[in-house]
């Protein structure tokens, strides 16, 4: 599903015109960004948690060649999903 597809759904299901679901969605995403930006964790109960971590840096060699390639520390966004979350999803038919 693409962001315009969800705007859409949301807009429908909500009884809100796509303009102000678009807001709302784009503000949502804001918060959630600067959140983790923040180091915070922004959880969802029963939907699931965002939350940052640290990759250490590590050595990697470059696909074809036999070069090694230092790569540095970053942070990365990790989500953890939820219990209702992963019950609705494994309840789904193949």
């Amino acid at each position: 599903m693409k962001k315009a597809e969800f705007i859409q759904a949301v807009s429908e299901k909500a009884g809100l015109s796509k303009k102000d679901t678009q807001k709302v969605v784009d503000s949502a995403l804001e918060v959630i960004s600067a959140g983790l930006a923040k180091g915070k964790n922004v959880s969802f109960i029963g939907f699931g948690t965002f939350s940052t971590t640290l990759r250490a840096a590590r050595k990697a060699r470059v696909p074809g060649t036999t070069k090694v390639v230092d790569v540095p520390a970053t942070k990365a966004v990790k989500f953890k999903v939820g219990k209702k979350l992963k019950e609705a999803v494994a309840k789904l038919k193949k």
